[in-house]
């Protein structure tokens, strides 16, 4: 992290699971941070325990689905802080249920929330960095975005534009001086089912079980992506199973295909974890 001087960090959806745990890392490490929460309540907690960890808060009211809201944001670190060394456009919720069977409005809610909010944080943050000559942006994606899991596409589809949506801008961006880090962990223990939308009560069983049997906690990923950022590597993938399938589907897409098919046919996820469903 030596080369961010200033130590300043913006974070979205930082009142709660990642998002917090990512704060309060940071916090440890002594930077500030822009802590960007819609729900006063968590604002507050997570900005006492950033102070109280080592860091400084600053505590940012902030509806990531509205772009006045960020480019507010942005105003604010500059008028405070002079720039910003970080962007992490982490806010995001959770939703599954066949294709057809998902309503129009919950799709909206999801884009707006899990891809619109990242091109509204990236927009309103890209311009403070050029002019300074440095950054780095994290984008929050999931695994689900290049394993493209059945009876979850709505999510999926959000995952996979953010995913490209760094992509694009790891390379634009190269000659800005601007790193940038996309995030695809698989299931850890997080606070997204708070927020979970399920067309179906099976599909609801289902997620929360795989929630609930993950192993992996929020403060394992949060560090996973402070030595990523520190590493300035592109593709953070924190555990062992996002990886696997990662270089599967790189290595030979019609195998996965073939193979992700043939799981989902014979019900293969149920059975391994012993859900009734």
């Amino acid at each position: 992290m030596n080369r961010f001087q200033k130590k300043r960090v913006f974070i979205t959806g930082a009142g709660s699971g990642l998002g917090r745990a990512l704060a309060l890392s940071f916090a440890r490490l002594g930077w500030k941070i822009g802590v960007a929460e819609i729900d006063p309540e968590r604002t507050r907690q997570t900005s006492e325990e950033v102070n109280q960890a080592g860091g400084e808060a600053l505590a940012i009211p902030c509806d990531v689905t509205r772009p006045e809201n960020l480019e507010k944001a942005a105003a604010t670190i500059l008028d405070q802080w002079g720039g910003i060394d970080i962007v992490i456009n982490n806010a995001g919720v959770s939703g599954c249920g066949l294709m057809e069977e998902i309503d129009l409005e919950r799709w909206e809610w999801i884009f707006n929330i899990n891809l619109r909010s990242v091109i509204y944080g990236c927009r309103s943050f890209i311009p403070m960095m050029k002019k300074q000559g440095h950054g780095h942006i994290v984008n929050v994606a999931s695994y689900l975005g290049f394993v493209s899991s059945p009876e979850s596409s709505c999510y999926n589809v959000t995952k996979a534009g953010v995913i490209s949506l760094s992509e694009t801008l790891r390379i634009e961006l190269a000659k800005s001086n601007i790193g940038v880090s996309v995030v695809m962990p698989s299931f850890f223990k997080t606070n997204l089912m708070d927020q979970l939308y399920a067309a179906g009560e099976r599909q609801e069983k289902l997620v929360r079980a795989l929630f609930e049997k993950a192993n992996f906690s929020s403060e394992k990923v949060a560090q996973c992506i402070l030595k990523g950022i520190t590493a300035n590597r592109f593709y953070i993938l924190p555990q062992w199973d996002a990886k696997i399938i990662w270089l599967i589907k790189r290595f030979s897409p019609e195998l996965f295909l073939r193979l992700f098919s043939f799981i989902y046919k014979k019900s293969l996820v149920e059975k391994f974890f012993r859900l009734k469903l």
